[in-house]
């Protein structure tokens, strides 16, 4: 075998390798899109029980001002939290953050319902705190189908050799929604 016939031999052997590799990472390319995508999409679920929610609480804040006028501040803290959840232009980390603050501030809005008798017998009341109940269940499992969807993306785009695609394009991890608070964890109770 002479010497061009080795060059050719070592160039398409070349060529072939580049090709796989390329083929390869366009692969993991389409891949990791897809993860992001279904992420996003398993997102959106949450999203429509969170702007029921953000419909719901000046309803609940209302029903409460009337009948604990007093709780000044509980009011005003649940109404900063929820003016927080829906500002514009938010990254996700930034969304789930103040998703958190405003289930906290909700739930001390229904420890603060609690100590008003006339408050918690008013129908409207219950008719809000029953609402707010289904909406944070649906919440909590749309949040586990989000967190499982990204939880497979982050692991997609942490192995190697896929990681190296990843960082190259700058796939970045997806935010789980986590409740920090354990006293957050479960859904407000509706109590007669």
């Amino acid at each position: 075998m002479g010497p061009l016939l080795f060059g050719l031999v070592i160039v398409g052997g070349l060529a072939i390798v580049l090709i796989v590799a390329v083929l390869w990472g366009v692969g993991v390319y389409n891949s990791l899109t897809r993860g992001r995508i279904a992420a996003q999409g398993a997102f959106s679920g949450i999203d429509v029980e969170l702007k029921r929610r953000h419909d719901l609480v000046p309803n609940l804040v209302s029903t409460v001002k009337g009948y604990a006028s007093h709780e000044k501040q509980t009011l005003e803290n649940v109404i900063a939290a929820r003016a927080a959840a829906v500002r514009p232009n938010m990254s996700m980390e930034e969304r789930l953050q103040a998703e958190q603050g405003l289930t906290g501030a909700l739930g001390r809005l229904m420890a603060v319902a609690e100590a008003y008798p006339d408050l918690k017998a008013n129908q409207n009341f219950l008719q809000l705190q029953g609402e707010l109940s289904q909406i944070e269940n649906r919440i909590a499992g749309a949040r586990g189908g989000y967190n499982g969807a990204a939880e497979g993306y982050n692991a997609m785009a942490r192995q190697f050799p896929a990681l190296l695609v990843a960082r190259l394009f700058g796939f970045q991890d997806m935010p789980f929604f986590q409740v920090d608070d354990a006293s957050q964890r479960n859904a407000p109770v509706v109590q007669f």
